[in-house]
């Protein structure tokens, strides 16, 4: 009758384990927390130090568009200065006549305010301005470039936390088939129909399941811990995750192409060089014209001499012009310069060009695997059925006594296998997914 209990509760469990696969096991616990995709996401943009630092970065060239940091405003400055002297001195005079003056002090005094406005530059400020608004989009799209990345980082820790949650639960399957196999042959042995050799036997697999089982559990740790890092997190959370993996099957080659030439962030960031290297250059052009600048102030000075001609001095009132500077010739710089110009411009196109071809490699080599692994997914699905119709029968026969101990070893081996190439194959067949999506620049980052 207790054989017969377990060979009861072994069928129930077997009947209820393709719901197994999609289930969490009790290792797991009920109290955990239950973490969604979205909000894995979610608290990623939140958190993660990354995309907190290129925010950062994009705030600081946010704050530096402004036409004051082009040179188009003019700069007011005031200054004030108050000074003197005690000194010991001699006078001679035609006459021959000799003056001597001990502790004579002199004390000056200065104040006042300068307004200097640079109107022509040779175009040179506005070449800036808008140097500086293309650095601003150059932030605003490394911060999507690395938003893309971390959301990538998201959805491939999560689901490599789900991938190790059903092969927990599936060593936890197969340990309970070898504990229930040592209790048959113990219980054999106990009435005299056993061997000592099968008891052994079982221990030794009971034992190498449970070592199989304890790593599993280990490995779903270390990934929680993994995507509690991308998180930014605590670290020591535990928490569980929807398993079921869900990959779309239709995407397009083409569309997919055309999608990365216009939203790649990399494709995007060279281009943007290319338009940072051209505004350079109109920027070491603009040298070749006279600067034009606009001077006008205020001041007020004050003094005292007791030996000079004017003991006294004063004077306030305001002061103004305009000079203008024309570089004739700097040791032929400005060609030598505009030529560096005009290669760093040269360079930007080829990086542009060898960007794209890069990425066209990269989404072409992605897209052969994504297809691979759908058809590999499709076989493993398969193997995954017979081997599960295998341990079913091996079972049932077992519990007759028509097999031995030994077959029901190597159909529990072929069905644990079989799990976990199956579930191998839909995580790379996902992570081909999230690639292609990244690269193209169409992962969904809600």
């Amino acid at each position: 009758m207790n054989q017969l209990k377990h060979f009861q509760l072994l069928k129930f469990r077997k009947l209820l384990f393709p719901i197994a696969l999609l289930l969490i096991g009790s290792t797991t616990g009920f109290a955990q927390q239950k973490l969604s995709l979205e909000e894995a996401i979610s608290t990623a943009l939140k958190n993660n130090y990354d995309i907190k630092l290129v925010n950062n970065d994009i705030r600081i060239a946010k704050n530096n568009v402004n036409p004051g940091n082009a040179g188009m405003l003019p700069q007011l400055t005031a200054d004030y200065s108050k000074g003197g002297s005690r000194q010991n001195t001699v006078q001679t005079a035609a006459t021959g006549v000799e003056k001597k003056s001990d502790g004579v002090r002199s004390t000056n005094q200065n104040y006042g305010a300068s307004l200097g406005w640079t109107v022509f530059d040779g175009f040179q400020m506005f070449a800036n301005y808008d140097r500086l608004k293309e650095l601003q989009k150059l932030g605003e799209v490394n911060s999507k470039g690395t938003i893309l990345t971390t959301v990538a980082d998201v959805i491939s820790g999560y689901y490599a936390v789900a991938r190790q949650q059903q092969l927990v639960m599936a060593t936890d399957t197969a340990l309970d088939i070898s504990k229930m196999r040592l209790t048959i042959a113990q219980n054999k042995l106990a009435i005299g129909r056993g061997s000592k050799l099968d008891v052994l036997s079982a221990t030794v697999d009971y034992n190498a399941d449970t070592s199989a089982y304890l790593q599993q559990k280990n490995l779903l740790r270390n990934s929680m811990v993994t995507l509690n890092q991308i998180m930014a997190r605590d670290l020591n959370l535990v928490f569980e995750v929807e398993e079921a993996i869900n990959i779309e099957q239709n995407l397009n080659y083409t569309e997919l192409a055309g999608l990365t030439e216009q939203l790649s962030p990399a494709l995007q960031t060279a281009f943007i060089n290319k338009k940072i290297a051209e505004l350079n250059l109109k920027q070491v052009k603009g040298q070749r014209y006279p600067t034009i600048d606009l001077n006008s102030g205020y001041e007020f000075s004050n003094s005292t001499s007791p030996t000079g001609f004017n003991q006294k001095f004063r004077a306030r009132g305001f002061t103004y012009g305009v000079t203008a500077s024309l570089n004739l010739f700097n040791g032929f710089l400005q060609r030598q310069n505009e030529r560096n110009a005009k290669i760093e411009i040269n360079s930007s196109e080829l990086n542009l060009e060898k960007m794209r071809l890069d990425l066209n490699a990269q989404l072409l080599s992605a897209f052969q695997n994504y297809e691979t692994n759908l058809d590999l997914l499709k076989v493993e699905q398969h193997n995954l059925d017979i081997a599960k119709q295998n341990l079913d029968i091996t079972l049932a026969k077992y519990r007759l006594g028509s097999i031995a101990p030994l077959e029901l070893r190597e159909a529990q081996r072929n069905s644990i296998t079989a799990i976990t190439r199956y579930l191998d194959a839909q995580y790379q067949a996902k992570l081909t997914e999230i690639s292609l999506k990244e690269i193209s620049g169409t992962l969904n980052i809600q």
